[in-house]
């Protein structure tokens, strides 16, 4: 089983900037694949951005030129820099994994971080 553990959401200013990690643990596996996911009330939850252990990403159209997704392998931790953040874009966000154990692959979910953009 793999942990997922999320940290810097928070209320911010339409314009403003936020970064969200979200660190993996537990044992013997391998990430394939990290990523957030955000669900506004009453709305389904929809991808942000994923990063593979390989580098390659993914945008949502809404978030592209201002969300920046990377990864850290050696401490299997993923962020998200959020800039010139608009009203649209307050939600829980969530982070996912992708991870091979043994011969398996899984999926993981953190428990979810607000972040609230005011006017």
């Amino acid at each position: 089983q793999v942990q997922l553990v999320e940290s810097g959401g928070g209320l911010v200013q339409a314009g403003g900037s936020l970064r969200l990690s979200c660190a993996a643990s537990g044992t013997a596996f391998t990430i394939l694949r990290m990523g957030w996911y955000r669900q506004a009330p009453g709305k389904q939850r929809d991808l942000v951005a994923t990063i593979t252990s390989g580098g390659s990403t993914d945008y949502a159209d809404s978030v592209k030129g201002r969300f920046t997704i990377s990864y850290t392998n050696a401490n299997n931790t993923v962020s998200l820099q959020m800039n010139s953040l608009k009203l649209e874009d307050t939600a829980v966000y969530y982070c996912q994994s992708l991870q091979r154990r043994g011969t398996s692959v899984l999926g993981s979910w953190g428990q979810g971080t607000q972040v609230t953009v005011s006017s």
